[in-house]
């Protein structure tokens, strides 16, 4: 949980100057979205909260990650795959429900900045990290789904919880 987050739109900004060799930088932005000109004066950022935004995105990811965290316990201590390494067998009617209940809640929630994420960087056509996690939290929460309602298999959804709690 490191106060250093990289989402979609942190870097949008940046202007490959070989891509454009006739334009030269008049101004620059800082990490914090304060604009500096050449001459090192501060200017006023255009479409952004500043430092402000920053940490209001800090904040929503915390909250996410507790959130999340909290959900997680009864996925992890649900699965076969756990009990049978921590030695312990717990099951009920439709745990496998439960887990799949829980599992959503935290895909669609934890998982929305990472989903958003993925969006906009295939809109960008520049897949990176987002994509990467996107993609395999995706992966697991459908395959597991479909092993809930129906497929031969073991359920991936310990370790879909645990991916997303690790990357917010």
């Amino acid at each position: 949980m490191g106060e250093f987050i990289n989402h979609p739109g942190m870097n949008e900004h940046h202007h490959d100057d070989s891509k454009h060799p006739h334009h030269h930088h008049m101004e620059h932005e800082s990490p914090d979205k304060t604009m500096h000109g050449h001459n090192g004066h501060d200017m006023p950022s255009h479409g952004h909260m500043g430092h402000n935004h920053h940490e209001m995105m800090i904040d929503d990811f915390k909250k996410r990650f507790w959130i999340c965290l909290i959900l997680s316990v009864p996925v992890i201590l649900f699965s076969p795959m756990i009990q049978e390494i921590l030695g312990y067998q717990l099951t009920f009617p439709g745990i496998q429900y439960l887990a799949f209940l829980l599992s959503s809640v935290i895909f669609f929630y934890g998982g929305r900045p990472f989903l958003k994420g993925l969006l906009d960087e295939l809109k960008q056509r520049n897949p990176g990290m987002m994509t990467l996690i996107g993609v395999a939290i995706s992966v697991a929460y459908i395959y597991s789904s479909v092993i809930v309602y129906g497929l031969t298999g073991m359920d991936f959804f310990w370790e879909l919880v645990t991916l997303i709690d690790i990357m917010l």
